[in-house]
């Protein structure tokens, strides 16, 4: 034991953890620890915004692009409410993210004495978009908290904890025992029941036609992923945020357009790492199909369809099992490799009608490389990329998840960067998204993230115009955008922008802002663009939709 203040005991800690960056905003309440940060600056690189929700998108979107905890570090109330919609992108994508957020004096938590950024209960004001929540009320609590919250973030459901300290806890001396960090969380797996895993290879071996439908909490099992798609000829279709498991160029690997096509053929379906919901509430009836699940989250047992056989536990550790069993019931299986490369030629063909937003798109993917990541933003670049644009490695294709978060893009891609220094990263926003986190554009450049951000500017929240137009009879309201000249206001950060209007043009502006060495902006001149849902699988919905003229 040594005698430590609580501000050192989390340092220290964090630093066993191989906590390396640290996305954040100063404050009152983290004074003590920002004095403690200051010697250890040759083992963290503290990251400060300009707001606080950015720390969250940063953090998640480290999270998201490495499978690495995202670490961001807040003060109290307001300050960690700001960071709560980064939070709430990141418990809906299953991003480990931790918060580490200040707190009142220790001696008035509770009290409604009204102290500066005191909330009544501030572990409860986020627990909807947080799994856990830990305190350390002595500096000799730090240690075991913090490992408690790795814990958390290393098993079961991967979502953001909450870690916080009281200021006068953090100056506090007392004896503290640094704890040996958890090196493998594979002892805090939930158990896997074999009984379970040999069912599901005998209905996986037995079927005419299976197929695997894969999301986000598939990463980390792409191996026996893949291995169990050659072995049962099944097309592995991912959701939005599970792009890049199966690189799209290889026929196994299948959007959502493809799968609603074959829906109709399959027999079993195996569901990895996915909430499942456009199949089970969108597509056709599914009484005659068998279906598997594998998942971390005990709420899937009261999804409205009932598994055949439900596997608790992680996507690496099923899959694997369940290959290791299927072959025995498998028999020979002919390739589908024309069968399958047709289905995704038509759904490419069918989803490049939208314009301009396609050849957009290509010029996008064709420019980045490979293995370059992309933040795609909620507009309609986004809509497109759902089922457009192709993805050939895991982590690459980063989305906000079911919170449809505007704003989310441009610091989430920042986070992307930081954490993978040596790959392209692109962030694709609209002019209404990218105002939300526009004051970033200082992070960007003091701290040199040369992350590129493409701006697509129709001066307008275009996804509410389109709906007032089809819906509410061009009823338009609270939709047209004031927006500042993005080449002036870039400049006047120091960052490099371009301005084009064509896909011609972009695809120039990209190639000149991969060989800056500084964040760049491109700004897009767009109009109104074609609408998409037409060419979405969204088949039991689409009647309730505007009609399309």
């Amino acid at each position: 034991m040594a005698e430590m203040k609580g501000a050192e005991a989390l340092v220290e800690t964090l630093k066993q953890y191989k906590i390396e960056t640290i996305f954040t905003v100063p404050g009152v309440q983290l004074d003590n620890l920002f004095d403690v940060f200051y010697d250890y600056q040759d083992d963290f690189r503290l990251i400060h915004c300009r707001h606080e929700q950015a720390t969250a998108y940063m953090a998640f979107g480290f999270a998201q692009s490495t499978g690495k905890v995202g670490t961001n570090m807040i003060v109290p109330g307001p300050g960690l409410l700001n960071a709560g919609a980064g939070l709430a992108t990141a418990h809906a994508c299953s991003a480990p993210v931790l918060c580490l957020a200040g707190q009142i004096p220790s001696k008035s938590i509770g009290k409604g004495t009204g102290m500066l950024h005191e909330l009544d209960d501030q572990p409860g004001a986020v627990a909807s978009v947080t799994k856990w929540a830990g305190r350390a009320n002595e500096p000799s609590e730090a240690p075991s908290v913090i490992r408690d919250a790795f814990i958390q973030l290393n098993s079961g459901r991967r979502q953001p904890v909450l870690f916080e300290m009281s200021p006068d806890i953090m100056s506090k001396r007392g004896q503290v025992e640094l704890i040996s960090p958890i090196a493998n969380f594979a002892e805090y797996e939930i158990d896997i029941d074999e009984t379970l895993m040999e069912e599901a290879a005998v209905l996986l071996g037995s079927a005419k036609n299976p197929a695997i439908f894969s999301g986000g909490g598939v990463f980390g099992a792409e191996e026996p992923l893949l291995a169990l798609a050659k072995e049962l000829q099944a097309p592995v279709i991912m959701s939005q945020n599970g792009q890049g498991a199966v690189d799209q160029r290889n026929y196994l690997g299948q959007n959502q357009i493809a799968g609603q096509e074959m829906w109709k053929n399959f027999d079993v379906i195996l569901a990895v790492g996915t909430r499942f919901h456009p199949p089970m509430l969108m597509w056709e009836e599914y009484e005659d199909k068998k279906l598997i699940r594998i998942d971390t989250d005990s709420r899937r047992y009261n999804d409205p369809w009932s598994a055949d056989v439900h596997i608790l536990g992680t996507a690496k550790k099923a899959l694997t099992g369940i290959f290791n069993k299927v072959g025995k019931h498998n028999g020979s299986r002919p390739s589908k490799e024309v069968e399958f490369n047709e289905y995704k030629r038509a759904g490419i063909e069918k989803f490049s009608q939208g314009q301009p937003q396609a050849s957009f798109g290509k010029v996008i993917r064709d420019v980045l490389p490979d293995d370059g990541i992309i933040c795609f933003g909620v507009t309609q670049m986004g809509f497109y990329s759902w089922f457009g644009f192709p993805t050939y490695f895991p982590r690459t294709n980063i989305q906000p998840g079911y919170q449809g978060t505007l704003g989310y893009a441009f610091p989430t891609g920042l986070g992307a960067q930081v954490a993978n220094p040596d790959k392209k990263v692109v962030a694709v926003t609209g002019d209404g998204g990218f105002m939300f986190n526009v004051q970033e554009m200082a992070t960007a450049v003091l701290h040199k993230i040369p992350l590129v951000t493409i701006l697509f500017n129709d001066n307008t929240f275009g996804n509410v115009k389109r709906n007032q137009k089809e819906r509410y009879n061009s009823r338009y309201i609270c939709a047209d955008l004031l927006n500042p000249d993005f080449m002036k206001l870039a400049d006047s950060f120091g960052m490099a922008s371009s301005r084009v209007n064509s896909p011609e043009g972009l695809k120039v502006a990209m190639e000149n802002a991969f060989m800056q060495d500084g964040p760049v902006l491109i700004e897009v001149e767009v109009g109104e663009m074609d609408s998409l849902w037409p060419y979405m699988p969204l088949k039991t919905i689409k009647a309730n939709l505007p009609s399309e003229k």
